[in-house]
């Protein structure tokens, strides 16, 4: 990593604990060099998370953090840029924490537009408690909670927080660094919520039981299975159907941001109370 960048981490906290193999230290690069790219004020930066391995990256990260209860992150971050709307906030979150416990607040913060950056490291698995199946675990996948396979559909994520008022959307991987780095910083610069899903690896509780025993396995399978959405448009119809979409998939300038409307809001009810 560039000598400029460690400003943004807290040193004496790694090595990190994540498993060998893991995804999420890439996403966690990406983050920083976005972050930078974007240009964010260290100080009115606040980086918000919930529980779960992705939620253990804030404890790395050189800015005001806060590290919150299961599912709750955005709830959190609701509150620190309605207090503050002068502050950049970002929530960083797994896919178990966002889309189950979590979903709830997801889709609001959407719903509402509020100018809250979140960033999805989707392994499509609970991690830290051993590879339960999450709302992203694709059907008929293996974890220790479905043994002979998932018989539940996962969410299209990028869709449901779309379809729900997102005004960014988009999404990266962590074989494609670059572009993932790039879609992160487009959507730190964004007015109004924006969403970013991280395709991530979990070789340990994931890959294991899916005949994707290491990293480079997983990262050959993102490889195959995702197209940007350039290439994506270019592509015959029956090979369309099972590509995952990566680069920026949604953008809307125009709905207001909801602490900006608020505000006009709270200055008109107070001019009129003036002029009773």
């Amino acid at each position: 990593m560039s000598a400029h960048l460690r400003k943004y981490l807290r040193l004496d906290k790694i090595p990190h604990i994540w498993c060998p193999g893991c995804g999420h230290g890439i996403i966690l690069n990406s983050l920083i060099r976005g972050i930078d790219q974007a240009g964010l004020d260290q100080e009115k930066t606040v980086v918000v998370s919930g529980i779960g391995c992705s939620s253990r990256a804030p404890g790395y990260l050189n800015f005001n953090t806060l590290h919150t209860t299961h599912g709750r992150a955005l709830a959190y971050a609701t509150g620190v840029k309605h207090a503050n709307p002068d502050l950049n906030v970002i929530v960083l979150t797994g896919d178990g924490d966002s889309t189950a416990i979590g979903g709830n607040h997801l889709i609001h913060a959407a719903r509402r537009n509020i100018g809250i950056t979140t960033i999805v490291f989707n392994n499509n698995i609970y991690g830290m408690t051993s590879g339960q199946y999450s709302p992203m675990t694709p059907t008929d996948a293996y974890a220790t909670t479905s043994p002979y396979g998932n018989v539940e559909t996962s969410f299209d994520l990028c869709g449901l927080v779309k379809s729900a008022g997102a005004t960014y959307v988009g999404r990266g991987a962590t074989y494609q660094t670059k572009q993932l780095t790039q879609v992160i910083t487009d959507s730190l610069k964004h007015k109004g919520f924006s969403f970013v899903e991280a395709l991530s690896q979990c070789p340990t509780y994931y890959g294991r039981r899916n005949q994707l025993k290491t990293a480079i396995d997983m990262l050959n399978w993102q490889k195959e299975n995702t197209v940007s959405v350039r290439a994506y448009d270019k592509l015959p119809e029956e090979k369309k159907a099972r590509k995952i979409v990566l680069g920026e998939l949604w953008k809307d300038e125009s709905r207001p941001e909801y602490t900006e409307k608020y505000q006009q809001m709270l200055d008109t009810v107070r001019e009129k109370e003036l002029r009773s």
